[in-house]
């Protein structure tokens, strides 16, 4: 069966995934049998855009890197209009996440879900305020909601636990999962303060002009509650977790962990213990010799405590055009799997 695709968001991972799919076409139909065309577009500053036959990706790309909006295939639809009624099989939500409200991206899957099509998402808004009621929307339409973009971008780790994992009972999950506050701590420990360091990040486009999510914790603690939620069933929200961001880690604190053979990491945290699950996000001074000190710069790590396996950690990159685009490109093949 032939994917129809449709985006919603052609900013960076929308570009990304776009990319992606024109270039691995013929690799991905040869290896996985997967067909598809992207047939619907949908961005605010872009435009709408619908061709139930596939659009002109190649232009589009060249008009978005441009800055220009899209001329062809433009359509009237309204985007919740486009979700529904257009011949789109998987939609992909790539819009701006928002840890408050959720945006609008919990309109666009509610909708899409709805009207008996996937969603394969990058997006933490929806996944980290309101998974339990996604995933039962999901299964009331015989569709799925994947989100494995959720928490380290390409790195899997959610689909580590659903699939190599599977069978492991994990006890507890604990890592960098904010590759912005990872690099500022790597480059504070080389003796730069945290004002310098944070407006490098700044201009590197690690961090953003308001870098509020990443440095005071917030972004992990949505990832936090994702994992916790989904690995753990923990039924939890949001606002049920701890955190405590890296701004008020000093030059001092840095020396201090240094003379303990330590480093300061911020870590999130999900552990069951005592029969409850207990999540966290806090900056701690890990061993050195343990493997997430030895994670530097904007990466991310997740160490998974099992009771076959021992501890796993797994290592990769936490953002990224390709990277992220990566992850999306894993779910729309397992939606291609199991349709």
């Amino acid at each position: 069966m032939k994917q129809k695709i449709g985006l919603l968001g052609f900013g960076t991972v929308g570009r990304g995934i776009s990319e992606i799919l024109r270039d691995k076409k013929d690799y991905l139909n040869k290896k996985y049998g997967f067909e598809y065309d992207i047939v619907a577009v949908a961005d605010f500053a872009f435009g709408n855009v619908y061709n139930p036959n596939g659009l002109d990706i190649p232009l589009m790309l060249e008009q978005a890197g441009n800055k220009e909006k899209f001329t062809k295939d433009l359509t009237n639809m309204e985007t919740l209009d486009l979700v529904k009624n257009s011949n789109v099989s998987v939609w992909c939500e790539l819009t701006f996440t928002d840890l408050n409200t959720g945006g609008p991206a919990i309109d666009h899957v509610k909708t899409a879900l709805s009207a008996g099509k996937h969603v394969v998402t990058s997006n933490k808004g929806p996944a980290a305020l309101l998974y339990p009621e996604m995933k039962k929307l999901a299964d009331e339409n015989g569709v799925k909601f994947m989100i494995e973009g959720t928490v380290c971008a390409g790195t899997p780790v959610i689909n580590l636990t659903d699939g190599p994992l599977a069978g492991c009972e994990i006890s507890k999950i604990s890592g960098i999962l904010n590759g912005t506050t990872n690099y500022m701590l790597t480059e504070m420990e080389k003796g730069m303060s945290y004002d310098e360091v944070l407006k490098i990040a700044q201009e590197k486009g690690y961090a953003e002009a308001d870098p509020t999510g990443d440095v005071e914790g917030y972004d992990a603690r949505g990832k936090v509650t994702i994992l916790a939620n989904i690995v753990m069933d923990a039924g939890i929200k949001i606002t049920d977790v701890p955190c405590q961001g890296i701004t008020n880690i000093t030059p001092d604190d840095i020396d201090f962990a240094k003379k303990q053979g330590k480093r300061w990491k911020l870590i999130g945290s999900v552990e069951k213990r005592d029969g409850k699950i207990h999540t966290s996000v806090a900056p701690e001074m890990v061993d050195v010799s343990h493997p997430l000190a030895g994670v530097m710069g904007a990466t991310n790590a997740l160490t998974f405590a099992t009771d076959m396996l021992g501890d796993v950690t797994i290592v990769g990159p936490g953002a990224g055009k390709i990277e992220t685009g990566f992850s999306i490109l894993t779910d729309l093949l397992y939606v291609h799997r199991n349709s």
